[in-house]
């Protein structure tokens, strides 16, 4: 019951850390957007899917590594192996960092000219390599906290983080932006880089210092290990080969759409604008509320990795259970909120009320979106890292192959096709093996056909009812409603009850 309250509380604690750094990174995003211009928030975007690339190289599965034997060694009391694990991953996660930053410098030539259509320089993209050592760096002491349940220090110095580069980069580009796309692009990524560096030696401090207090506070046991490399490698290698060619795909995934909607008749300006608009405005608030499930998420899998390790299978399945229904639950009403009031959103949020439209198109998948979140990050605690990637890698294949063919066709309607069958075909794949796994019953009734039911009801309620305005206090007004309309809607269909509050509390 302890260690369940420390889990809720963590999660709660990490949650409202996560909506604050959103908000911030959401108010950043219109920033940048309304500084910079669709064509540039598209491009930037493209830079962004090679950062990706560079990161996952960078990162190589150390994270993971690191969280699941330190949490291992935790449960089994063992303080002092846990230094010398720490002491290999932090040394692997500079390695591949170094690598990463040295890869990418030696072709940032090629990777200008074939994927930034030749409008950032190599320059740029050397300087956001920079900060690829840094990053590795961060994610392995992140796995650190997360296996000892210290995630909240890790996420306050995220906040500083978040402040400083904001800071820094709205200073850079009131003084020295000179209004190219590649001034704004090289801007951005130099103070990003100059605050990733900051940001590792804080976490590094903050480390050693909690490393030491926790071994004082514990009756710490040194259990000899011989093989900790083989176990770092056994875990990170696995993920790592399929993290690359998964990652490797969704960048290629991100470059084809504006070449395919250019394909279907639109200009290189226009392709990259209805990009930009699509995955770098409409999606960061469709993604936003999932920081609720993220931050449960990650904390997951040290949970679940003390309960697999010592095979207590019928907690496993309760929690399962449990998980999923919240997850459910929590989905469709976010999902309504988008479909009842995309218009006020978009207008508030980007002042563009041509969002909406999408806003509203795409609002059904964020219940596949963030069950497939919720399902990963329980299959990469059960030791599935290597299935969740497989089906990520299937995911891309098809969706490159779709894009291929449907956007020359259909445009940006056909890339919102793509969307969709991306999204549910992941999910599905990751529901079936966590099923397999787990050997859980699949409930129709209790994760389907009531929430549909409740959304329906709650939708045609608030539209009645709703205060027509883009004003913030009659949205929250209006939100208010639609939320007290659903909650009754789940109590009266039995969605929810009474226990689940007072478990939760």
């Amino acid at each position: 019951m302890r260690k369940l309250k420390l889990f809720i509380i963590n999660g709660f604690i990490l949650t409202i850390i996560s909506i604050f750094l959103q908000l911030i990174g959401v108010s950043f995003g219109v920033y940048i957007s309304n500084k910079i211009g669709n064509e540039a928030v598209g491009l930037y975007q493209l830079l962004m899917s090679t950062y990706a690339f560079g990161i996952t190289l960078a990162l190589s599965g150390i994270n993971l590594a690191c969280v699941r034997i330190v949490s291992e060694e935790l449960a089994q009391n063992s303080m002092g192996t846990i230094k010398k694990v720490m002491q290999k991953c932090l040394f692997f996660s500079f390695l591949f960092g170094i690598l990463a930053f040295l890869l990418f410098a030696i072709f940032s030539n090629i990777i200008s000219v074939n994927i930034l259509h030749n409008k950032i320089t190599p320059i740029t993209i050397c300087i956001m390599a920079i900060s690829f050592p840094f990053a590795s760096i961060c994610s392995c002491l992140n796995g650190y906290f997360s296996a000892v349940r210290h995630v909240v220090k890790s996420a306050i110095i995220q906040i500083l983080e978040q402040l400083f580069k904001i800071l820094l980069v709205s200073y850079m580009l009131n003084t020295l932006f000179d209004s190219s796309i590649n001034s704004a692009c090289s801007l951005i990524v130099l103070g990003s880089s100059i605050s990733e560096g900051i940001t590792c030696l804080l976490m590094f401090i903050t480390y050693i210092h909690d490393r030491k207090k926790l071994c004082n506070k514990n009756n710490s046991t040194f259990r000899k290990s011989k093989n900790i490399t083989k176990r770092i490698f056994k875990i990170s290698l696995p993920i790592s080969s399929a993290t690359y060619i998964k990652s490797g795909l969704s960048t290629l995934k991100q470059v084809v759409i504006p070449l395919k909607l250019e394909a279907y008749g639109l200009s290189c300006n226009e392709a990259l604008s209805k990009y930009g608009m699509i995955n770098g405005m409409v999606f960061p608030i469709l993604l936003f509320p999932s920081t609720f499930l993220s931050s449960y998420s990650g904390l997951l899998i040290p949970e679940f990795s003390s309960f697999n390790v010592r095979g207590e299978n019928s907690i496993i399945q309760n929690s399962i259970y449990k998980i999923l229904k919240y997850t459910m639950f929590f989905s469709f009403f976010i999902m309504g909120i988008f479909i009842c009031f995309s218009d006020e959103l978009s207008v508030l949020i980007y002042n563009r009320l041509e969002l909406s439209s999408y806003i509203k198109i795409l609002a059904p998948i964020i219940v596949f979106m963030y069950l497939d979140s919720i399902v990963d990050g329980i299959l990469k605690s059960l030791d599935k890292q290597v299935s969740v990637m497989i089906i990520n890698i299937i995911d891309l294949i098809s969706s490159i192959l779709l894009i291929s063919i449907l956007l020359p066709i259909y445009g940006t309607f056909g890339y919102l096709i793509v969307i969709f069958i991306s999204e549910i075909l992941n999910c599905i794949l990751s529901i079936g093996v966590l099923f397999s796994t787990s050997k859980i019953k699949f409930k129709f009734k209790l994760w389907i056909l009531k929430p549909t039911i409740i959304l329906i009801i709650s939708i045609i309620f608030t539209l009645f009812i709703k205060i027509q305005s883009y004003s913030l206090f009659p949205l929250l007004v209006n939100i208010l409603i639609y939320s007290v309309i659903f909650i009754f809607s789940s109590f009266s269909f039995k969605l929810i009850s009474k226990s689940d509050i007072k478990n939760f509390l």
